[in-house]
């Protein structure tokens, strides 16, 4: 099989299987030459923008799961800056192998070549004669030295001009001069030549998986207070909430950068509860955090980004006719007292699987909705671990104690419920094995209402010791 493309006036093959190629088929061959050679050749269109797309596809899966930095190298490859990142796969030869796993899961053979240029990688990689290439720093020249000129990415020019002068490998082009160089191969040649060896820098142009919307403002005359400040903000956040609404997207996290005359950034950010665009509500929160900013000698342009963003629909609002009210939305107020205590000064407390109480009490979001709660009574205040009462009086093995003395304080019990019998998780630990607590939910002579358990079911000594605890109070 060969896959050909209209060149001008005839067709060219771009690509061929390893059997044509073992019959003499090669890329760049007119396809009547091809079809002449092999007459039973299976002959298909290339699709060039597929491959493009799928290589796409293939930059920005390895820009989330290998590296940051990918570019697509030419039609039919990927440049990786692997800077820092290869020991997170335990090196580079492990990469290697994981990497070409991953292209034969998904149907593709693979050439690897790393080394410190991307010129020399890009040659390698398609010239060398190993599946993996991996150079050791500053041997570039000499590697490379042995490479077809092609390797270098020339020009079809340049490469037909050589040819004229008897050039083949790229060792040929290192003893002549730069000038006469330039002026038989071109001075592109030079520069492909200098950046496979490492003398003259060739950046890569990265793959940008997410483009995160962006606004700027770059004033006519430096700002330093903070009305200016808080008005150029109200216009950059209008400007965000626009660009949102275009894309149907809502803020989860923004930061405002600032620009001092004196090359200095400064720079304040938020996060809201869940995604919003609601300008009023944004301005309002960069308002609170105006004076962290320090404008020098004055600010002469501001940038608001949002990197972390959600999808933001229009929801269905129901009418007077439905007789239903629809909840508040407590998620900017979240945000604003976030604002002031912290993130991590709220929370709501959910469930979690488990039989003993202090393990069934998980923190969750401040908008998340608690679900698996218990069928049984659970004390408001749950104690953060239970705490050993003092001068227990009960009788065994199922009443409530009728007096006890919990921090310095004796208590008289008159009214009781109970027990729940609580067992421990045999599987967690050995210790736990015959545990047992009797629960009872227990009324004070002034009122207070505690939750206390006994250790032990009052008749088989392994369950207990019979020792008393409090672990909540209701009310």
């Amino acid at each position: 099989m060969i896959l050909i493309e209209q060149s001008g006036q005839k067709e060219v093959v771009t690509a061929a299987c390893p059997l044509a190629l073992e019959l003499g088929l090669h890329p760049g061959m007119a396809a009547a030459h091809a079809r002449a050679l092999v007459p039973d050749l299976d002959v298909r269109n290339a699709e060039p923008e597929q491959d493009r797309a799928f290589l796409d596809r293939l930059a920005l899966h390895a820009a989330g799961h290998w590296t940051p930095t990918v570019s697509v190298s030419g039609a039919d490859g990927l440049w990786l800056d692997l800077t820092g990142t290869t020991h997170l796969f335990g090196g580079e030869t492990r990469f290697c192998r994981h990497l070409l796993r991953f292209l034969r899961r998904i149907g593709f053979s693979a050439a690897i070549a790393i080394a410190g240029t991307p010129g020399a990688a890009h040659g390698l990689a398609r010239y060398g004669r190993n599946a993996v290439t991996i150079l050791p720093p500053g041997t570039e020249t000499e590697v490379i030295a042995d490479l077809p000129l092609a390797a270098l990415r020339l020009t079809r020019e340049a490469l037909t001009a050589a040819s004229r002068f008897g050039l083949e490998r790229v060792a040929d082009l290192y003893p002549i001069a730069r000038g006469p160089l330039a002026r038989r191969l071109g001075l592109s040649t030079v520069t492909r030549l200098d950046q496979a060896r490492g003398l003259v820098a060739e950046p890569i142009v990265p793959v940008v998986p997410f483009e995160a919307p962006r606004v700027e403002r770059r004033l006519l005359e430096p700002i330093g207070t903070a009305e200016s400040i808080g008005q150029v903000i109200e216009d950059l956040v209008d400007d965000l909430a626009g660009a949102l609404r275009a894309r149907g997207l809502g803020v989860r996290a923004a930061i405002l950068t600032c620009h001092r005359i004196d090359g200095d950034e400064q720079r304040i950010a938020i996060g809201t509860a869940k995604a919003t665009r609601d300008a009023r509500h944004l301005t309002r929160m960069f308002a609170m955090r105006i004076e962290r900013i320090d404008p020098g000698m004055g600010i002469e342009a501001l940038t608001l980004a949002a990197p972390r963003v959600e999808d933001l629909i229009p929801e269905a609002v129901g009418t007077a006719f439905d007789g239903g009210d629809r909840p508040r939305d407590i998620a900017p107020l979240v945000d604003q007292l976030a604002g002031r205590a912290g993130e991590d000064a709220l929370f709501r407390l959910t469930a979690r699987e488990s039989d003993v109480p202090e393990r069934a009490v998980d923190r969750a979001g401040p908008l998340a909705v608690p679900t698996g709660w218990p069928a049984w009574k659970r004390p408001v205040r749950l104690l953060r671990r239970p705490e050993l009462l003092a001068n227990v009086v009960a009788l065994l093995p199922d009443h409530p104690p009728r007096r006890f003395t919990w921090r310095g304080r004796s208590y008289h019990v008159v009214a009781g419920d109970g027990p729940e019998r609580i067992h421990g998780e045999w599987w967690r630990t050995a210790r736990e094995m015959w545990a047992v607590r009797d629960y009872f939910r227990v009324e004070a002579e002034r009122g207070e209402r505690f939750w206390l358990f006994r250790r032990g079911d009052g008749v088989e000594a392994p369950t207990g010791d019979l020792s008393w605890y409090i672990h909540g109070l209701f009310g």
